[in-house]
């Protein structure tokens, strides 16, 4: 049999399955965590295609204040993609990290180091997605705020009652 590949055990696979679990539960946690990503790109997005329409028509402070608002948009846009970049690269990781355990029991390797720094990569990949995250909350939770025009804004017919 010298030369071919020893095929596992199946407590072998099993116990190599039980290795992938937490690494496959992460790539859960990562797809969770896109999901929300993705879902305030969208929303920065949709918000964006409203204020571009109301800057070309739009004159004097308003305009001012529009463009203001879309250049802090369009920071958004790109901090949220960079948090995508970062949360899909660490997806990647984790999946070459279950694809290494499989092929090193298949070939009985010892790929224990590679694996260690792959999943350190992840690790490090993530932490990076999500403090990219805080600074595009961070972001909307500064430029998120109602004008003083509005808040104290009288209708007109208690202008006209009060007069």
């Amino acid at each position: 049999m010298n030369g071919f590949i020893s095929l596992p055990q199946v407590s072998q696979v099993a116990q190599t399955i039980q290795l992938a679990v937490a690494p496959v539960f992460l790539l859960a946690g990562i797809g969770a965590f896109l999901n929300v990503c993705a879902a305030r790109l969208a929303r920065v997005i949709d918000r964006a295609r409203v204020i571009e329409k109301a800057v070309m028509v739009s004159r004097g402070e308003e305009h001012d204040r529009l463009v203001g608002e879309i250049r802090v948009l369009d920071r958004r846009m790109s901090v949220v993609n960079g948090a995508i970049f970062l949360c899909v690269a660490s997806g990647c990781a984790i999946c070459l990290v279950v694809i290494l355990l499989f092929a090193s029991e298949l070939v009985d390797a010892h790929l224990g180091t590679a694996i260690a720094i792959l999943f350190i990569l992840a690790m490090l990949l993530q932490a990076a997605a999500f403090g990219t995250f805080i600074q595009e909350i961070r972001l909307a939770a500064r430029t998120i705020h109602i004008r003083n025009e509005v808040l104290y804004h009288k209708a007109e017919a208690e202008e006209e009652s009060g007069a």
